[in-house]
């Protein structure tokens, strides 16, 4: 119980660090940023006001160099080969493998969510780690059943199926893409589409790489992308619902049978 706290500490803690550097960057001399995004926005010009912007500027440098020192598991590249299966995310086991398998697929999700607003032309958006930890820890407590088939070593693609669907629900229910954050403009709390368009490629990717049951391939990722575009209208449909995981179920069955 200690060291699940301390996991979600930690999550919690680099979140809060990310959001400070990015704001120290949006304040930058060189910034391009935003006015409303600018600590200084508000307030009436100033002969110091430009300070502000290169004292900022010396602390981004400042960390980008102290980064280069600090040993880190951020992936070298992020593509298919970032995937994990479910069984590896919801691993059978003591507490030392559940915590392992959280902790991957906290950080799994972070950069694989994050990869794929990059590639709709979304820079540095704010992904929040801590949320995956709670889309993990709600899978385990109210899916158990289809986590248990789905991680079978006989699983079917509907029970795979099932799982991500499940997955995806989670994940658009705890929102780790924060809303009116990312420069597209205020976005209302029943507004999904941004979350559906990068939320469902992951999940997606996921299923394939547990239905691969090895290696996955580096283009499991761009082809997820696609074919969930090509299926996003009835995957926004079916998350609408209010028996969304049973509307979805279907959906990314027909996708991993086409995929696999």
């Amino acid at each position: 119980m200690l060291r699940q706290i301390s996991e979600d500490v930690r999550a919690n803690l680099k979140d809060r660090l990310r959001e400070l550097r990015d704001a120290i960057r949006q304040n930058r001399h060189d910034s391009a940023g935003e006015a409303s995004h600018d600590i200084a926005g508000n307030l009436p010009p100033f002969p110091g006001r430009s300070l502000l912007g290169h004292a900022a500027s010396a602390v981004d440098e400042a960390l980008t160099i102290a980064e280069s020192f600090v040993p880190h598991s951020r992936p070298l590249k992020v593509d298919g080969t970032t995937v994990k299966s479910l069984r590896t995310y919801f691993p059978q086991g003591d507490e030392d493998r559940q915590i392992g398998g959280e902790r991957q697929f906290r950080r799994d999700m972070y950069y694989l969510t994050r990869a794929v607003l990059a590639g709709y032309g979304i820079d540095n958006p704010r992904v929040h780690e801590a949320s995956f930890s709670a889309v993990h820890a709600a899978m385990r407590k109210r899916h158990a059943d289809l986590l248990a088939g789905a991680t079978a070593e006989t699983a079917s693609t509907d029970q795979v199926a099932a799982a991500c669907a499940a997955l995806l629900v989670e994940c658009l229910n705890h929102r780790p893409v924060q809303p009116g954050e990312i420069g597209t403009g205020p976005a209302t709390a029943g507004d999904r589409s941004l979350d559906i368009r990068c939320l469902a490629p992951v999940v997606l990717a996921c299923g394939l790489a547990t239905k691969a049951d090895g290696t996955p391939e580096p283009d499991i990722l761009e082809i997820a992308v696609l074919a969930a575009e090509v299926r996003e209208d009835r995957i926004r449909q079916a998350c609408a619902q209010t028996n969304a995981v049973q509307e979805l179920t279907p959906v990314l069955a027909t996708l991993l049978a086409h995929l696999t």
